[in-house]
């Protein structure tokens, strides 16, 4: 138990884990210096809380009664917390996830050795876990496979359900009906090459991944098969959009506040690029619309790395040139100066796009647009710097962020609209 030894432990009270932060993570249930129960959760302080609840099941009940002390990890991601529970689970068996699969066996992801490979859930044996839970299982499925379709049935004649809506794509089905063999060999590698990058994802190779479809992506442009190029390009994005940088769970082990450590090395690397003596407030600002209509923007806000929902803001954009990036950006300029001091005054904005969105902002405070493909800053006065590293993954979180906000709000009214 060396490993667990340097996590703090605390006392399972309201005021403890009123204390808790509401983020990603494991949480770790002990009985002298024996880790009893492993969790993971979205929301590490809700989960926890939920604990001390008078409706607790039988089992449950009884893993509370023998805990003596609790303890948690906080992580980057969902996909990072279910991955790393099921790793910490089967490599220390706490007694009550034992207990708790006395009825069933615990289940794994397996990826059969056929000529197109299946990737399928067991309960007896696989490749890759157990989990805790199916529904865990089903979750972590349900993301991969919309980056890296794949099948989970046998060769047939015609194309499966799930090939139409792109969820198992190339069908094996499809390209064994495939008389031309050029054709069905570069269909078939694709297909294979898929399920290697799932294993990738499933092992956590998270940073090997993306350096192969980054060169993967570079190779595809200097040929000039764009399309492809394009393909692999939101396979980037989507990997990006449920992973963060992975580390080891012995890092996680040895050092419960790695997380803190590695937001501070963000927020200073980012000080240092553009030469502020002060980072704490962050706000970044994204433009959503559908061909003009429904423009809406958001607003989020990171302080000291940590993203505080409490402050965020949805703008509903009133000029008529709603398709006008520049002319909704400036709109939201002048809305967000009118709140500096009741809202608070932010150290950095952040805009996703240009310089014209950059132009846009005519508050006094430091402003900077993040740009895709590749992923740059740019600023006021026309430079640009690829980003890459710690301050790559901290813009991209944030940046991701204020776009899933704004397009949040984006729908709900196209919504209101529909139905109306």
């Amino acid at each position: 138990m060396e490993n667990l030894s340097k996590i703090r432990k605390i006392e399972i009270s309201k005021e403890s884990f009123n204390k808790i932060p509401e983020t990603f993570g494991i949480y770790i249930f002990w009985k002298k210096n024996f880790p009893i129960y492993i969790g993971k959760s979205v929301n590490l302080k809700n989960r926890l809380n939920s604990y001390l609840s008078l409706k607790l099941g039988p089992k449950t009940n009884e893993m509370i009664k023998e805990s003596e002390f609790v303890s948690f990890i906080k992580v980057f991601s969902e996909l990072e917390s279910l991955l790393l529970e099921s790793n910490l689970i089967h490599k220390f068996k706490p007694k009550f996830n034992i207990i708790s699969k006395d009825d069933k066996h615990a289940l794994y992801i397996k990826i059969t050795k056929d000529k197109y490979p299946q990737v399928l859930t067991s309960r007896k044996e696989g490749d890759f876990g157990p989990f805790p839970s199916s529904r865990n299982v089903k979750l972590i499925l349900k993301l991969v496979r919309k980056i890296f379709p794949f099948s989970e049935h046998k060769i047939g004649k015609k194309p499966c359900l799930y090939s139409h809506i792109g969820l198992c794509n190339p069908c094996p089905n499809t390209i064994e009906s495939i008389k031309n063999e050029v054709e069905k060999d570069i269909l078939t590698k694709k297909y294979k090459n898929n399920i290697k990058n799932i294993k990738l994802i499933l092992s956590r190779k998270f940073n090997l991944l993306r350096k192969v479809l980054d060169k993967k992506m570079i190779n595809f442009s200097k040929e000039e098969r764009f399309e492809e190029a394009s393909c692999v390009r939101d396979q980037i994005k989507a990997l990006d959009y449920i992973t963060q940088p992975k580390l080891s769970d012995d890092l996680y082990l040895e050092n419960p506040n790695l997380r803190e450590d590695i937001k501070y090395k963000e927020i200073e690397s980012l000080k240092k690029i553009l030469k502020l003596k002060k980072l704490n407030r962050i706000e970044c600002f994204d433009i959503a619309h559908l061909s003009g209509s429904y423009t809406t923007a958001s607003m989020v806000v990171f302080i000291k790395g940590e993203a505080e929902n409490e402050y965020y803001r949805h703008f509903r954009i009133k000029q008529k040139i709603g398709s006008s990036d520049f002319d909704s950006m400036k709109e939201v300029s002048e809305r967000r100066a009118k709140h500096l001091k009741d809202w608070g005054k932010p150290d950095l904005i952040i805009v996703d796009g240009g310089l014209l969105q950059i132009k846009a902002f005519k508050i006094n405070v430091p402003v900077v647009g993040i740009a895709k493909n590749p992923d740059r800053l740019i600023f006021r006065d026309g430079k640009k710097l690829v980003l890459d590293g710690l301050t790559l993954h901290f813009l991209q979180r944030i940046r991701d962020e204020a776009h899933r906000f704004a397009r949040r709000y984006h729908h709900l009214l196209i919504k209101k609209n529909l139905l109306n």
